[in-house]
Formats: C-alpha cells, structure tokens, sequence
C-alpha cells in the first residue's frame, strides 16, 4: 500500500492472522473498543487518516476487511472532500471481493452510497443517548444475535439512508428508520456508535461544540449519561464486533 506513512498495530502477535484497513475521518472518531475484539483474534489494523490528506488505497491487496469510521462531512460533499469518491471506490472493492467491511456512521453511509442508496440529510439530527429497537432478522443475525431487543446507544449523525437493495435491516430507532443492515455474508452498517468510549465521547463533545450549541443541546448530560449507558452498550458492543473479526478471520470460508 504505497503512500501510507503509519504502521500495522497489533497488541497480541507480531505475526497476525490478518489485516483490516481502517478508514479515519476524524481525529477523535477512533476504533474504541472495535480495536479490543481486533486485537483479541490478533487482527492487526493501520488507519489511513484522510483528515491528515493521507491517500486512500486503490487496492487492498494483502488485507482481510474494511473499516470505515464516522466523520462530520456527508457522503455527498465530495465537491469539499474529494477522498470520499476514492472511499466509495474501495468499499466497492472490498465487496466485489466478498472482504467484510465494517460502517459507522458516516461509514454506513459511504456503504449504503457504494451499494446505490441514497444518502440525505435527516428532518431532526440525532444526536445523545436514544434507544435502539432490532428487527426480526438480527435473531440469527453473527452481530446482533445475542442482543437483547432494545438498548440504549450512542448517537451523532444528521443524515439518513435508504436501505440498499438486497440489505437486510437489522435496527431503527424512534425517529431513524434504518440505524443498521446487512448486506451479503459481511458487510454491516451502523449508524450509530457501539465502539465509543468515555474518552471518545468527551472528545466528541469538545471538538463538536459548535454544532451541540447550534442544536441547543447540553454536552454536560451527553457526557454525564455516559457514565450510565456505556457499560451495558459496551457488554453488546463488544460480542458484536467480535462477531465481526471472525468473519474477518474466516473470509476464505465466505468466499466459497
């Protein structure tokens, strides 16, 4: 992969099972706990930071899976951010090669966008700690079949998508209608944010006051809910990502 200028991170073997690219629009809107289940099936990952102008790989030759994080631009400003285009060619990439790819947030955009949905901006953003209703098909669903039906989760974003064609929708909340699908064997789109920790969502709050002012809401209580909500989205969290780095793992097995 040339051009990138960071390096594979691994907390478990210098010999990985396998390698994810982790697309990063955001300084703070970081792998979270997605890193932890990465790591505990020694899968190695390297951030491609676009928000550093780092070049978006053409190919992910020698890589097992797709990550693409959340961000504060939209899928169709690609006039202002031209590496979305770039971003939307991988991810078609990955699935035409049946690698598993991982969205959140503006990431399950950018994948409802390659799959030919149409991405728009929300009647009301959705922005704090609101609940999260699963479908039937998450029942036997590798990410979310363990779950319990309702939870409360983490949210930022002020676009919504159609469901792609051939997706399977897998959650909605009270105002969003889709927060999360499938497609095939392996690419999944979250709208919302089960990898966030407490740093995470502090940093969110620092760095988008602005846009919390603008929508008259308070980051004291974002941040003070936090505390109260995040270690039972953390307990789901964690068995869903999980789920997903065994799909990365077992990819030869999802190509037959």
């Amino acid at each position: 992969m040339a051009g990138f200028n960071t390096r594979w991170m691994c907390s478990r073997s210098s010999d990985p099972m396998a390698k994810v690219t982790v697309l990063q629009h955001e300084p703070f809107e970081k792998l979270g706990i997605i890193g932890d289940a990465l790591a505990s099936q020694s899968i190695s990952y390297q951030y491609v930071r676009s928000f550093e102008g780092q070049p978006v790989p053409r190919y992910l030759t020698d890589v097992d899976g797709l990550i693409v994080m959340g961000g504060s631009m939209g899928v169709y400003e690609h006039h202002w951010y031209p590496f979305l285009l770039d971003e939307i060619k991988l991810i078609e990439t990955a699935i035409g090669e049946r690698k598993p790819v991982l969205g959140i947030c503006l990431g399950s955009q950018l994948l409802a966008t390659a799959l030919g949905a149409t991405v728009t901006r929300a009647a009301k953003k959705e922005i704090g700690w609101y609940p999260i209703r699963l479908g039937p098909a998450s029942a036997g669903d590798r990410l979310f079949g363990e779950a319990p039906p309702t939870f409360v989760a983490y949210h930022w974003h002020g676009d919504i998508f159609e469901l792609p064609e051939g997706a399977v929708p897998l959650a909605r909340s009270e105002v969003t209608e889709h927060q999360a699908y499938r497609y095939g064997d392996s690419a999944y789109g979250l709208l919302f944010h089960m990898e966030a920790t407490q740093r995470i969502v502090e940093d969110m709050v620092s760095g988008f006051a602005e846009e919390l002012s603008e929508e008259h809401l308070d980051g004291q209580a974002i941040l003070s809910q936090a505390t109260g909500f995040l270690p039972a989205l953390h307990s789901i969290g964690r068995r869903a990502f999980q789920g997903w780095a065994e799909l990365v793992l077992n990819r030869e097995d999802i190509r037959r």
